[in-house]
């Protein structure tokens, strides 16, 4: 038991997904009793065990659909007569409950500035698990930019070393000036995302877009830059601005249009 909550504790701070699968209920003869638990990971391994066997192969298969539908489900087994399907012979059942973990969409934002830290505090109220970066070590910590459920203190073009991306990956990039963004876009187009956003103005995009393009940079993989960043809501404030971004995000997630319902 120790090792599955510290497991479950490991998985939630890392920002990861799994299956939390206790056993709630037993008659009769069981490998194991009420409480135990099993944490499945996405890949199909285990920490811990709800007593192995057949019965531990069929839990498994079904947290790991579980983990697709994103639905928890209560699951009964009998452990009797093999030949008519059980898992087992030990003569009594059980009841395990299959609890998806699905954690929350990380959301990479880099750069510390106002901007950046409205864009934290925003994110982190809509439920998204905030990783910030920043060169600057006095930009990139709890006292300064609070809020985020990570600090990254590296240059941006190392960022991709240090943070495994996804393709449920938000980024923001709210960095001071272009020419960051010129060393770090290369490699971060390189690795899955699900979103890419450059806070800029319309001209300094496009001069960071024709050099990205003159160092190599295929004009399809820049196609995929929102840039500027954000809905035009004639944002001025930094939490303006931070509004107008996460607008945008939340919109490309859920297929929006950003048009008015009337």
């Amino acid at each position: 038991m120790p090792e599955v909550l510290t497991a479950l504790a490991e998985l939630q701070k890392s920002g990861g997904t799994g299956v939390l699968c206790t056993i709630v209920k037993t008659k009769g003869s069981t490998p194991r009793k009420e409480g135990c638990k099993m944490l499945v990971y996405q890949d199909g391994t285990i920490k811990g065990t709800i007593g192995g066997g057949e019965v531990e192969g069929r839990v498994i298969k079904e947290a790991l659909e579980a983990i697709q539908s994103g639905e928890p489900t209560l699951c009964s087994y009998d452990l009797i007569n093999p030949d008519q399907g059980d898992p087992g012979l030990c003569g009594g059942s059980l009841e395990i409950f299959i609890d998806p973990l699905i954690q929350s969409d990380d959301l990479v934002v880099i750069g510390g500035g106002h901007v950046g830290k409205a864009i934290i505090h925003l994110a982190n109220w809509l439920g998204f698990r905030v990783i910030l970066t920043d060169d600057r070590e006095e930009f990139c910590s709890s006292d300064s930019a609070p809020g985020a459920a990570e600090y990254i203190h590296c240059p941006f073009e190392e960022i991709t070393k240090r943070y495994k991306f996804s393709s449920q990956t938000a980024v923001v990039l709210a960095t001071r000036n272009n020419k960051l963004d010129i060393l770090g876009l290369p490699e971060l187009l390189k690795v899955p995302t699900g979103y890419i956003g450059v806070i800029s103005s319309k001209r300094r995009w496009k001069l960071t877009e024709e050099q990205l393009r003159e160092s190599g940079v295929n004009k399809n993989k820049l196609e995929q830059i929102h840039a500027p960043i954000g809905l035009d809501i004639q944002a001025d404030t930094p939490e303006e601005i931070a509004l107008s971004i996460m607008a945008e995000i939340i919109q490309e997630k859920h297929g929006g249009t950003g048009k008015s319902f009337i």
